[in-house]
């Protein structure tokens, strides 16, 4: 049987959305109660796919249903098809509106008070009706990058180290980060012109967990100049708290060169004058192979590649500049 004949005229989206529902939900009862349906018309749907496709879809179990190795299959192309139209769907949007559109996001908690904001808040203030969906990931694991596998973001804003080899995933680098000593702009260390790193080691730190990307790179830098990693008298993952106390003036702690960079004048930390900075790999920007970005998503990254090239350029501008 050909395809017009097979599946173009006889499979149907809505009957396709609720196997997907079933599957997702392990009952038909519970499917229908989802989809506000009754359970005829879900067995309905599931049969009349059956029948079309000529496998069986799902198993029945004492505890519900559950997809078959077919239905398995079946489940995986259909999420790439619905999420192909919901894609179709807002770039029809964008195009009859250019202003408006919406952009899904995953990004490390890391870049959340740095490079991300600075990115939305110049691709709002050009067009001021894009919405910005962002999943915070508390740090970078072997399963970090999996949202974009289940299709529930567009990109990925991450640290990257080369190679980057992942089959079904592209990365593009946008430039290298690196993390530098800071403390309160009105503390005793902010005010001199050079200090040595042991004579940092026993005061109060409020350093990033052992679960971050800084924290193992920290403890190695410190240990490459014989000297003990700091005691951190505070152990937290928010990155609020540890700004909180490091702006007392009592406390050391780390910050980005462009987190520092982007605040400016305005932020209560100031780099300490002190032979230490912790490369963290480059800022980039990963999505999955082959799948179609929307027209939104594709301007973040472009915003994203013009403020990198912004850094860069002022890093250079600095490492060039005579010292007086």
């Amino acid at each position: 049987m050909q395809w017009d004949e097979r599946i173009g005229r006889r499979l149907k989206l809505r009957d396709l959305h609720i196997f997907m529902t079933v599957a997702q939900q392990g009952s038909m009862g519970r499917a229908a109660k989802h989809l506000a349906v009754s359970q005829p018309v879900v067995s309905k749907a599931i049969s009349d796919l059956e029948r079309t496709l000529k496998v069986r879809l799902v198993d029945r179990t004492m505890k519900g249903v559950e997809p078959t190795a077919y239905g398995t299959a079946l489940l995986r192309r259909g999420t790439i098809v619905f999420d192909e139209l919901g894609h179709s769907v807002k770039e029809i949007e964008f195009l009859t509106d250019p202003t408006a559109g919406e952009v899904q996001i995953a990004s490390l908690e890391s870049l959340n008070s740095s490079f991300l904001p600075a990115v939305i808040d110049r691709l709002s203030r050009k067009f001021p009706r894009l919405t910005f969906h962002v999943l915070s990931i508390p740090a970078p694991t072997s399963q970090h990058l999996e949202v974009l596998h289940e299709r529930t973001v567009d990109l990925a804003v991450t640290y990257l180290a080369p190679p980057f080899e992942h089959d079904d995933l592209t990365a593009e680098f946008l430039y290298p980060e690196a993390s530098t000593v800071v403390a309160a702009r009105d503390s005793k260390w902010a005010r001199r012109r050079k200090i040595e790193l042991a004579e940092l080691v026993d005061e109060p730190w409020c350093l990033p967990t052992k679960d971050s990307v800084s924290a193992p790179l920290i403890a190695r830098a410190f240990r490459e100049r014989g000297l003990a990693r700091p005691r951190n008298f505070v152990i937290t993952d928010s990155a609020e708290l540890r700004q909180a106390l490091m702006a007392t003036g009592r406390v050391l702690g780390f910050r980005t060169r462009t987190a520092l960079r982007l605040s400016g004048t305005h932020s209560v930390l100031k780099a300490v004058p002190v032979d230490l900075h912790i490369p963290l790999g480059s800022v980039g920007i990963v999505s999955l192979k082959n799948r179609t970005i929307n027209p939104a998503a594709e301007l973040f990254i472009e915003y994203a590649r013009q403020l990198a090239k912004q850094l860069s350029a002022a890093r250079t501008i600095r490492h060039l500049a005579p010292r007086v």
